[in-house]
């Protein structure tokens, strides 16, 4: 049913309530009002009525029978409405979070226990529910059909990349315990910036101009930070940087990256199918880029046997390239580098991985998600050789933090180290020459 037969036929108001919404906080019948939607969306999964016709029909039938014993007002009744509507034409409890451009991140934990992340925090939402674990399924399959994938008690796991670019993750039964969980990492339309980075102060203009100027001169980049840190955000306006003439190859699990120069080749991942083949990891796809004449190969994250082959890529004169890593500081992620060449059961000496990452990465940004919700660039360092057999990093920018204030944002500063890096030289080499002042 679309939602202007809907509409029609009711002649409700098309209005969205939320919990800040004067008219749904004051509803004296809300418990009542919860009731009777859930009556109804509970009769339409036991129905399973997929026809358009039989949807319309029956919806028509319950509303009448449902509503009719009950004296609502209209704003009551256009609540109810507007609740059916959000199910049949939309994706029930979650559809006015899906378009709530504040709300970055959608977690589900239980039918009544939904998180949201907003300015970098998390919050439960009270205002928003589902019936049942039969409903929280039934919505996420409506939101990953469209991408051709499902998720069942015999697949009870997937990944989706939505229509809007979104990243969907579902859990069920068996494999989580207490019912269905949903994580749903939106994807916003209007890409960040550096000049956004700027204005929330992620980083001061120094660093800017001098991550900048580590792009044009194709040196290779990591970046680290936790889960929700902002790696790929960064990684997203570092890829700004590059030259319209570079042929560039994107490599993700989920396509998240959105270039926009013209010579652009994205590539994903694909899982297994229902018999267990057709899997391409990205391990698969680096190793094929390599036969595509890239200029640049930036992957979106390197987690397993692939970081030898983003290596051997780095190595061997694919200049410019970028990844990004889960770990908590600079030298954890360079550890963590080792630890998955290992895993390719190549027998290299430790020493010789090493030479091999000193060889291939010159610059590490780590980013964090502080505890006020918001994101910096906490270190810029530089690889700058092996030194009793250990990788060594000198730090060229930091973040300081002193404390927290009474308002719960964190105190603290951007420290530029008296440092000239090495490869400064090697930026004014491709004639960018335009950091004099900040390593006088």
């Amino acid at each position: 049913m679309s939602k202007h037969v809907f509409s029609k036929h009711f002649g409700y108001e098309n209005k969205q309530y939320s919990s800040e919404d004067k008219s749904y906080n004051e509803f004296k019948n809300k418990e009542l009002l919860d009731k009777l939607r859930n009556k109804i969306i509970q009769s339409l999964i036991d129905n399973r009525l997929l026809s358009e016709n039989k949807l319309d029909e029956f919806v028509k039938k319950q509303i009448d029978v449902i509503l009719g014993d009950y004296d609502l007002t209209m704003p009551e009744r256009n609540y109810v409405y507007n609740l059916i509507d959000n199910e049949i034409n939309g994706y029930g409890p979650l559809t006015e979070l899906l378009k709530n451009k504040d709300v970055t991140e959608i977690m589900v934990n239980a039918p009544d226990e939904i998180y949201i992340e907003v300015d970098g925090k998390v919050v439960k939402d009270e205002s928003v529910s589902f019936i049942n674990d039969d409903h929280i399924v039934r919505v996420v399959q409506r939101l990953i059909q469209k991408v051709g994938k499902t998720v069942d008690t015999a697949h009870p796991m997937v990944d989706a990349r939505l229509d809007d670019g979104s990243r969907l993750n579902a859990v069920l039964p068996p494999l989580s315990i207490n019912g269905p969980v949903v994580t749903i990492r939106k994807f916003k339309s209007e890409l960040v910036s550096i000049d956004d980075f700027l204005r929330t102060g992620t980083l001061t203009p120094y660093m800017a101009r001098f991550l900048e100027a580590c792009v044009h001169a194709k040196l290779n980049i990591l970046v680290v930070g936790g889960t929700g840190a902002g790696k790929t955000t960064l990684l997203n306006v570092l890829s700004s940087f590059c030259t319209s003439e570079d042929r560039i190859i994107t490599i993700e699990d989920a396509a998240e990256l959105k270039l926009k120069q013209p010579h652009v080749i994205s590539l994903e991942t694909r899982n297994n199918n229902y018999e267990g083949e057709g899997m391409i990891t990205i391990r698969d796809l680096v190793i094929n880029s390599l036969r595509m004449r890239p200029d640049r190969i930036i992957v979106g994250e390197v987690r397993g046997k692939e970081a030898f082959d983003m290596l051997q890529a780095m190595n061997t004169g694919h200049e410019g390239s970028m990844t990004t890593m889960h770990a908590n500081s600079p030298e954890d992620a360079l550890n963590r580098l080792e630890t998955m060449v290992l895993m390719n059961g190549v027998e290299i000496p430790v020493s010789a991985i090493r030479e091999y990452i000193e060889g291939a990465i010159q610059i590490v940004v780590q980013v964090t998600r502080l505890s006020d919700g918001r994101r910096r660039v906490t270190s810029i360092n530089e690889i700058t050789g092996i030194e009793n057999g250990d990788i060594k990093q000198k730090k060229i920018f930091e973040f300081i933090q002193k404390g927290v204030l009474e308002n719960g944002s964190v105190d603290g500063e951007f420290k530029l180290h008296k440092y000239r890096p090495k490869v400064y030289s090697r930026i004014k080499s491709k004639g960018l020459d335009d950091l004099e002042d900040i390593f006088k």
